[in-house]
C-alpha cells in the first residue's frame, strides 16, 4: 500500500503579502532585527527596525541607502533560498514538502501567477526536496539560535 500524499493547494498568495513584517540582519550588531511597514501611519513613521540585541530602533529601513540584508536567506548548490518571515517559510516548507500540488483551474478567476508558481524549477523539483528542506530547516534553526 502507498503511503497517503501531503497535498498542497495554493491559496494565491503573493510575495508581497510578505514584506509588511521581515526579519533582517541588524545593521548594528549583525544578529536578528524586525522590519516592518505599515502604510496606515504617517509617512516619517511608516517603516520601522527593532533589533532586540543591541537595542536599535529606527524610523527606516534604509541603512546606507540599502534594504537591510535578510536574515532568512541561505544558498544551496542550485540556487539561493530565501523568505522574508517565517510564515513565508513555512508556506515555501509546506510546498516544497508536499507530494501533490494543487492550484486552481486555469478557467476560474483570480491570480495565476502566485508565489508558489514564480519559485525557480530546481525548488519545485521532486530530486532536490531533501536538499531544499534541509535548508529551510537550517533557516528556521537560524531564528531560535540568533
Amino acid at each position: 500500500m502507498s503511503p497517503v500524499p501531503v497535498r498542497f493547494h495554493d491559496t494565491g498568495l503573493t510575495a508581497c503579502r510578505f514584506r509588511s513584517s521581515m526579519l533582517v540582519r541588524c545593521p548594528r550588531c549583525a544578529r536578528i532585527a524586525h522590519a516592518e511597514e505599515r502604510p496606515e501611519l504617517a509617512r516619517e513613521a511608516r517603516h520601522r527596525l527593532v533589533c532586540r540585541s543591541c537595542g536599535l530602533s529606527r524610523n527606516s529601513w534604509l541603512v546606507d541607502g540599502h534594504w537591510p540584508a535578510l536574515w532568512l536567506r541561505t544558498t544551496t548548490r542550485h540556487g539561493e533560498l530565501w523568505a522574508y518571515n517565517l510564515e513565508h517559510l513555512d508556506l515555501l516548507r509546506r510546498f516544497v514538502a508536499a507530494s501533490l500540488r494543487e492550484r486552481a483551474p486555469w478557467y476560474e478567476h483570480g491570480r495565476k501567477m502566485t508565489y508558489v508558481a514564480r519559485l525557480p524549477a530546481w525548488v519545485k523539483s521532486a530530486k532536490n526536496r531533501d536538499e531544499v528542506l534541509r535548508a529551510i530547516d537550517r533557516l528556521r534553526r537560524s531564528v531560535t539560535a540568533g
